[in-house]
């Protein structure tokens, strides 16, 4: 009984070890044979009909590279050093070729320095390449954003036939710039609201088209104009 155990336990320990050995001349092979070679890289978006040549452009490598001779961790560091990509993950496949998995920002808005425009995320990052020209439906940002601006551009929208584009001002509210030429002061709590309200007296009294230069709602109490 005792002699058929280690027959057994020996038994088990060879074929763990032979299966080891094998992988390792396997994984070996491939390493050093046609298969390893990098024909194709794979990359795919979370959103889906993006422009991916920039990410192709930063991973391009040239041909008859040895897929086992690529650091992972290096070309992924590329992939996300590219404008818009949030998160990205690069795997080796089977066959020698590399998959690359990205996850994008969204824009919901644009960044203007006076020139270009620059389509930003919710966050305040810039998304991608500048365009000469924005659309109607486009909230426009200028000068230095928060880290959040889901919020302001959501509740700008219901006035967007009227405002220019939104500037942040000393890190801590808003002003609106109307295409009339009117600089609306936003208060520094509860901002939407504010908006919510110029949109009501707009209705009523059609203030954003009168000759003004400032209206001032800071003061929760009173708006001043000018």
């Amino acid at each position: 009984m005792r002699k058929r155990l280690w027959f057994w336990l020996y038994f088990i320990v060879a074929i763990l070890l032979a299966i080891y050995f094998a992988t390792r001349i396997i994984m070996t092979g491939l390493g050093t044979s046609k298969t390893s070679i990098i024909r194709n890289i794979y990359i795919t978006a979370d959103i889906p009909n993006k422009d991916l040549s920039a990410i192709a452009s930063a991973v391009a490598l040239p041909p008859g590279v040895d897929s086992y001779s690529i650091n992972l961790n290096e070309l992924n560091e590329k992939v996300n050093e590219v404008p818009g990509v949030k998160a990205s993950a690069v795997r080796r496949k089977p066959d020698g070729n590399l998959a690359i998995k990205v996850k994008l920002y969204r824009a919901v808005a644009l960044w203007t320095d006076g020139q270009q425009y620059f389509p930003l995320s919710v966050e305040g990052t810039i998304v991608n390449k500048p365009v000469t020209q924005r659309s109607e439906a486009d909230i426009v940002f200028i000068g230095a954003v928060p880290k959040d601006i889901s919020q302001i551009t959501k509740v700008a929208h219901n006035m967007i036939g009227d405002i220019d584009y939104l500037e942040w001002i000393e890190n801590r509210r808003w002003n609106i710039h109307t295409k009339n030429g009117i600089t609306v002061l936003l208060p520094e709590k509860d901002p939407y609201s504010a908006i919510g309200n110029l949109i009501i007296m707009d209705k009523n009294y059609n203030i954003l088209s009168k000759d003004l230069e400032i209206i001032d709602m800071r003061d929760d109490s009173r708006i001043l104009v000018k």
